[in-house]
């Protein structure tokens, strides 16, 4: 009966052949296929510990130089325990900042991470290819303005916030909560945000009806609206159901949820604001963004600024149309709009749009978005209740 032997056997009759038949190691060697290492290896482990040494041995090396000293990998599982939100490229960059020595890689992070099962295995969103990141060349020239829910109150109430965030630098500008999302809380915590940084040259936002009334039924100007052209500030919208246009206020959303809003439950409105400003505090001057290649937003964004004279923020005068420089009017099915009891036509093919009207002293002048599609004469208060006395006089005479 013929039987296959073991490799521990081939390896004891290849150490036999060198001990007790005289053979050399490269004849060995040649005989079993192997190479003359591998002769002498087996040799020098059947001195050292006989037959069983010659027994299948793991190949792991007992020591490994790029091995995680034990000290640094506890320091990584406690960053990640006091910030679950951090992933391998914030941790090193924090042991970096930390002066520790052997700094280790993102890799060996990530398996001590692992090691520790800190990480959840997900499955990723495969990346395009045409995907492209954008964003503004300098602070104040774009803000991403936008309203998120998840403020839980003890007595139930569901609380809104109003998050704002500077396009080039990511800094948060706004962070307000408010118990509706209505057009004047809304704008109350913008107004707060203008006095602090400053008007930016433009705001993006979704079509809410917060933002912008411009695609309803009967257009009007909402007070979101006419207090960024008040300003001076190009109020820009998003087009429908495109809400990567403000990405990057969206992803923010992303992070205040799962590091701030995560069952959580405040006792109160003041509460929830002092303990969410405390936050973004932390994430606009401390906490290192990727996306900015680890720099904090705040070094970004220059040093904020304190009450910018000669921006319009009185709410109340807002409120109130009269006696300002430019007013909104569509104009109506007949082509016509009123302005100060002064009607005059602007075209029929223009019923419908939205128009602002510049108030000079002398003039009224019509805009049609950048086109200017009318200029006439200002009549005064006088002359307008002459005309209209005039005809009532001629039935007199």
């Amino acid at each position: 009966m013929l039987w296959e032997t073991s490799k521990m056997e081939q390896r004891y009759d290849a150490v036999l052949g060198v001990l007790r038949d005289g053979f050399t190691v490269t004849e060995v060697a040649q005989k079993f296929g192997v190479s003359r290492q591998s002769v002498h290896s087996w040799l020098q482990r059947y001195e050292a510990g006989g037959l069983e040494a010659l027994a299948e041995q793991s190949s792991r090396p007992q020591t490994s130089p790029t091995q995680m000293a034990g000290v640094i990998e506890a320091r990584v599982v406690e960053l990640r325990r006091h910030h679950p939100g951090w992933g391998p490229v914030h941790l090193r960059y924090q042991l970096q900042k930390e002066g520790v020595e052997p700094l280790p890689s993102e890799s060996s992070v990530y398996r001590a991470l692992k090691r520790s099962g800190l990480i959840e295995e997900r499955s990723k969103r495969k990346k395009l290819l045409t995907y492209k990141r954008w964003e503004r060349g300098r602070p104040m020239e774009l803000w991403q303005m936008d309203v998120v829910g998840g403020v839980l109150l003890e007595d139930g109430t569901e609380c809104k916030i109003l998050t704002g965030i500077d396009d080039h630098s990511r800094f948060m500008v706004c962070a307000g909560i408010m118990t509706r999302a209505i057009s004047r809380q809304v704008c109350g915590h913008l107004v707060a945000a203008l006095e602090r940084y400053g008007a930016p040259e433009e705001i993006l936002t979704d079509n809410g009806k917060v933002f912008t009334n411009r695609f309803g039924l009967t257009p009007t100007e909402v007070l979101f609206d006419r207090l960024c052209r008040d300003n001076g500030i190009h109020h820009l919208l998003t087009a429908p159901f495109s809400p990567t246009t403000t990405g990057k206020v969206e992803r923010f959303h992303r992070t205040l949820r799962h590091e701030f809003l995560t069952a959580r439950v405040f006792s109160s409105l003041e509460v929830a604001q002092r303990e969410l400003d405390h936050w973004i505090n932390d994430y606009n001057t401390t906490r290192p963004h990727q996306g900015l290649k680890m720099a904090t937003p705040a070094e970004r964004f220059y040093a904020p600024r304190n009450n910018v004279p000669g921006l319009k923020l009185d709410l109340k005068a807002l409120d109130d149309r009269s006696g300002d420089d430019w007013v909104s009017r569509t104009i109506s099915v007949n082509g016509i709009i009123s302005i100060s009891n002064q009607v005059f036509s602007c075209g029929k093919h223009r019923s419908g749009h939205l128009v602002d009207v510049h108030v000079l002293d002398t003039l009224l002048q019509v805009w049609d978005g950048n086109e200017l599609i009318k200029t006439v004469p200002r009549t005064t208060k006088g002359e307008v209740r002459k005309k209209k006395s005039e005809p009532h006089r001629k039935r007199i005479k």
